[in-house]
């Protein structure tokens, strides 16, 4: 599979031909994460490209804010995490997107201290760990959309 739609996340999911999307929510995308080392890991991806919230009018901030913690919702549905973390960082990929992800009572006591970002960097770049290679990932892919279409039919109201 070519990768060229890494190139530019946000513009190849509105184009339709980025494959990580799961579901077009009123903000953006939700797409499943790269790694799965933590399964369920999603990121939130805007509908345009900005360079952070504070670039976006206050309803749309409200909305991605919003589609970010439904995203949350799926997955504390899906995988039964502990809790979920939120982050919306934007100093390596300087476009809004927010990461959301799933922290598990089966994580070493001490990483459950941390932030994600201190796992190895192997976590991040090891071909088992990517999400094309793991075991399931597509069911996993499915069930995530199928519980943000639940969502989205629940709390949207327009």
């Amino acid at each position: 599979m070519s990768e060229e739609w890494k190139k530019d996340r946000i513009g190849s999911a509105i184009r339709g031909e980025n494959p990580m999307v799961i579901a077009t929510l009123k903000s953006g995308f939700a797409v499943i994460g790269d790694t799965q080392f933590l399964p369920g890991y999603c990121v939130l991806l805007p509908n345009r490209n900005v360079n952070s919230l504070n670039n976006l009018s206050l309803n749309e901030r409200r909305d991605f804010l919003i589609d970010m913690s439904l995203i949350g919702d799926a997955i504390l549905t899906v995988c039964n995490p502990r809790r979920i973390n939120y982050e919306i960082l934007g100093n390596t990929d300087v476009f809004l997107h927010a990461h959301i992800f799933p922290r598990y009572e089966w994580e070493e006591e001490e990483r459950k201290k941390r932030p994600v970002w201190d796992y190895p960097k192997n976590n991040w770049t090891d071909e088992d760990k990517q999400f094309f290679n793991i075991k399931d990932g597509e069911k996993l892919k499915e069930n995530l959309k199928i519980e943000i279409e639940k969502l989205k039919q629940k709390y949207y109201l327009d």
